[in-house]
């Protein structure tokens, strides 16, 4: 089974990254040569994603200007969140309308993507052949570069668990499909809000990702990221 749709979430505002963020949106920043629409981007369509969907509302334009311009096969479209903020849940919901009954990619740019993820992708596309279950990809806490981070999840058996303690973080890449969607009915809600559902009832699986993690959650963590990857 090869997934062939994909969703990357760029609506949000990035007050964490501010004063970059005033004039240009957080995925339109590069760490390296690339900015981190691209990376994501890339990352989707090298695995052969032929269908995209961008939601934006921060400075919107620029990502739509960037997206007409980005020499691709894959049709990339954008679903605009102008007057009110969907959250994780909702605007992939309203994003992926025209995925039907397809699964498919769920990524954060916010996550330095590169070619070294491409393995634990396809890793994850087949755990999700296999089980015909969401999957989320996590990382141990101590693989993160900020320290910062307290925990999301942890794993066991391959399934993921939510408990006092937790030991992995939440990579920013998943794969769902609209069915697991369905129960929510109201326009505005979070991914959290799917997932502690399908925990409950043991219908979330996770793999682990052995990648260094690293997560532009702040303005600091941004700068130090730039200076280790100034020359990718």
């Amino acid at each position: 089974m090869k997934i062939k749709h994909g969703m990357i979430l760029a609506a949000g505002l990035g007050k964490r990254m501010l004063p970059l963020t005033l004039k240009k949106p957080k995925p339109l920043l590069s760490v390296g040569k690339k900015n981190l629409l691209e990376r994501a981007l890339t990352i989707l369509i090298n695995h052969g994603v032929e269908e995209i969907c961008i939601n934006t509302h921060h400075l919107s334009k620029q990502i739509e200007e960037y997206v007409s311009t980005f020499k691709s096969k894959a049709k990339i479209k954008i679903s605009k969140e102008e007057h009110l903020l969907l959250d994780t849940g909702g605007g992939v919901k309203e994003a992926t309308k025209k995925f039907k009954a397809n699964p498919f990619f769920i990524i954060n740019p916010d996550t330095l993507w590169n070619e070294y993820y491409f393995k634990e992708i396809n890793i994850l596309e087949k755990m999700y052949s296999k089980n015909k279950k969401p999957c989320l990809l996590l990382v141990k806490k101590d693989l993160s570069f900020d320290k910062s981070f307290k925990g999301d999840f942890n794993l066991r058996d391959g399934l993921v668990l939510k408990e006092k303690k937790n030991s992995f973080i939440f990579t920013g890449l998943q794969i769902i499909s609209r069915k697991d969607l369905e129960f929510i009915n109201k326009k505005v809600f979070s991914m959290n809000e799917v997932w502690n559902k399908l925990i409950k009832e043991r219908n979330l699986y996770g793999l682990e990702s052995h990648q260094e993690f690293y997560h532009l959650n702040t303005l600091e963590i941004y700068k130090k990221i730039c200076i280790l990857n100034s020359t990718d």
